[in-house]
């Protein structure tokens, strides 16, 4: 509701595309979070307005046992996926080669676990 309310208030039209808002459990306590992706969201005609050549912002969010989310985290990748590694669901990012100390053009793979409320890099390449 945040996030919809701050672009609302910033663009004259705004769109939130079916993924802007994505609700699964990312640290593993059983408790469904919140993923937010900007580059399904259309500001003023602009499709991903905060989107540049190092990918998109996603913004990530757990949801506290006593209600609430807390804001832990915000990455920008140019996308992911959540794959189960070692019994443990994990992010897979992919994001600009910069972010694996890289000068090539092959994007960074960063697999990253969420314990808690913190991020966790379990390995890069």
């Amino acid at each position: 509701m945040f996030e919809k309310g701050f672009f609302r208030k910033s663009c004259k039209t705004v769109d939130f595309g079916p993924d802007f808002v994505k609700r699964f459990d990312i640290n593993n306590d059983n408790i469904v979070d919140v993923v937010i992706d900007h580059s399904a969201l259309t500001c003023d005609g602009v499709r991903g307005p905060k989107c540049n050549q190092d990918g998109c912002p996603q913004n990530f969010y757990v949801q506290a046992k006593e209600g609430g989310y807390i804001m832990i985290a915000t990455a920008q990748v140019y996308g992911y996926d959540f794959v189960q590694y070692f019994g443990n669901m994990v992010f897979m990012f992919k994001m600009h080669p910069r972010f694996c100390e890289r000068t090539d053009a092959e994007p960074c793979e960063m697999r990253v676990r969420v314990r808690g409320t913190k991020f966790v890099t379990i390995s890069k390449k």
